[in-house]
Formats: C-alpha cells, sequence, structure tokens
C-alpha cells in the first residue's frame, strides 16, 4: 500500500559527484527501507545498466530512469530534474554528449584559474584521479585536498570553487526552456530541482512561466515549514510535487538516503509515458 511506500527520488553515484557505485546505491536503498529510488546523476545517464536494473529487480526497488541537467537563466544556475524518460533516447544521448564537453570547457577554465594562484592541477590529473564519466568542481577540490592546497573540500568551495569564488567558471549555457525540451523530447517529465535556493522575485516569476511538470518541494534535510509554500504553489499550478534527499554518499555525510521521499502515487506519475513503452 502507498501508506508503506517511499522513493528517495533525488541522489547521485560515482557517475557524476556522488561517492557510491550504482549497485551499492541500490543495496543501500535497501537497507534504509526504500521502495523506489531514482539516480539523478548530472548530465549522464550512464548509471541505467542493465546490471542496475537486475540487481533493483532482485532486492524489490522499483528505479525511476533520472537525471539532473543543469542549466542557466540570467547568469544564475538552474538545476533541472528529467525523470521518467526513454532511457533509449537518440535525441537526449547526443544532448548529453554535447553537455560533457562543456563541462569539459568548464573544468579547463577552472584549472586555468586555479593555476594563475599557483594551484597546479593538470587535466591529465583530474581525469586520473576522476574515473566517473562526469567530472566536476568536487573533483578538483578533493585534488586540492589530496595536493595539500587546502585542508578540506569545503575550503576549496569557499576560498576557490563556489559560484562568485576567485576561481569559479561559469559552464552550461543552456536555458532552462531548452533543457525543458530535451527532455519532453524524449518522452519524460521535467522538475524544476531544490527551489528554496534560487533567487525569488522576477527571476522566480520567469522561471515558473516555463512548462515544468513539477517541482521539488520536499528536498534533504529542509523543515517542514521551508516546504510549505511550494507545495502550495505546486496545488495552485498543477505541478508534481516531488522530493528527494539529494545523497551524496561520503561527500554529504550529514545527508542519508531517504531523509526526504514521496509515495507510491507520485512515482507513478512521474513514470507513466505512452502506453506500451518501459
Amino acid at each position: 500500500m502507498q501508506t508503506h511506500f517511499r522513493a528517495d527520488l533525488h541522489s547521485h553515484t560515482i557517475c557524476s559527484d556522488g561517492a557510491d557505485h550504482p549497485l551499492e546505491l541500490i543495496r543501500l536503498a535497501k537497507e534504509a527501507g526504500l521502495q523506489g529510488l531514482s539516480i539523478t546523476d548530472h548530465d549522464t545517464i550512464d548509471a541505467y545498466t542493465p546490471e542496475l536494473f537486475a540487481t533493483a529487480e532482485e532486492l524489490g526497488i522499483r528505479l525511476l530512469p533520472g537525471i539532473e541537467i543543469s542549466s542557466e537563466q540570467d547568469d544564475s544556475s538552474v538545476h533541472i530534474l528529467g525523470y521518467g524518460f526513454d532511457l533509449h533516447s537518440l535525441g537526449l544521448k547526443e544532448f548529453l554528449v554535447e553537455m560533457q564537453k562543456r563541462r569539459r570547457e568548464r573544468n579547463l577554465a577552472i584549472l586555468q584559474k586555479l593555476a594563475l594562484r599557483k594551484i597546479i592541477i593538470s587535466e591529465e590529473e583530474l581525469n586520473a584521479h576522476a574515473t566517473q564519466r562526469t567530472i566536476g568542481r568536487p573533483h578538483i577540490a578533493e585534488l586540492m585536498v589530496k595536493k595539500g592546497y587546502v585542508q578540506t573540500m569545503r575550503d576549496a568551495f569557499s576560498y576557490y570553487l563556489r559560484e562568485g569564488a576567485s576561481c569559479y567558471a561559469p559552464g552550461i549555457k543552456y536555458s532552462p526552456r531548452e533543457v525543458i525540451e530535451e527532455i519532453h523530447k524524449a518522452n519524460g517529465k521535467a522538475v524544476l530541482a531544490h527551489p528554496h535556493f534560487l533567487k525569488k522575485g522576477s527571476f522566480l516569476r520567469k522561471l515558473l512561466s516555463l512548462p515544468f511538470d513539477g517541482i521539488e518541494c520536499y528536498y534533504s534535510l529542509l523543515v517542514k515549514a521551508l516546504e510549505i509554500p511550494w507545495l502550495k504553489l505546486a496545488q495552485e499550478r498543477g505541478f508534481i510535487a516531488t522530493g528527494g534527499s539529494d545523497y551524496h554518499g561520503q561527500f554529504k555525510p550529514n545527508v542519508p538516503l531517504g531523509c526526504s521521499w514521496v509515495g507510491e502515487h507520485t512515482f507513478d506519475l512521474l513514470i507513466q509515458r505512452k502506453e506500451g513503452e518501459r
């Protein structure tokens, strides 16, 4: 019954910036008492292998294909979650290849800025350190710690890598509308990720005018009072109210898998596509 069904719809693996292998994450979901899971790695669907689906079926975990795609509006980052899309969509795969190209260009720009401050990390070092397909700032931060330039990853972000810091480089230039269109073309549903942290006013009004299917109302360890306004907005606009932990494993050690979740009705709404499609 739905009262016993819990699904975490926001999690990351080593395929992007998480610490756990996708198969390990499935096992962790079982241990956490979850019945559903969506792996939403940044700009990649590499986690979704036949072995992953087989392991999930063996453990009784329902999988919802997911992704978290970066976009930019008015020079501010906007993350968009895609759910229930066709994993075999050629259009989506081509789009993600271009995303990876742009991510590499951004990483190189960050490395160049770090070099100007005598923090030397080569692209070869970065690739060797981060065996994942989607390499980003967390992997650069790890190397900064490993090479003794900073004491912690938090220091790396605070002083160098966070938005507005000295070595930050803007990356993805796709607009939210373009990302939503790509998700829809792959028969998926587009959800605005963690809106709690976005700028309000005209920025948010412009964003919410786009054809989203849902909005992430339940997020990580946020208190209920911060969720209520978004639940109200979702109800007013007919959005699907989604939720998840934004689990990254040891990279966010205080955020456990399953600390935020949705029920089976929401899960089913997101996975529904055309009749007969898997």
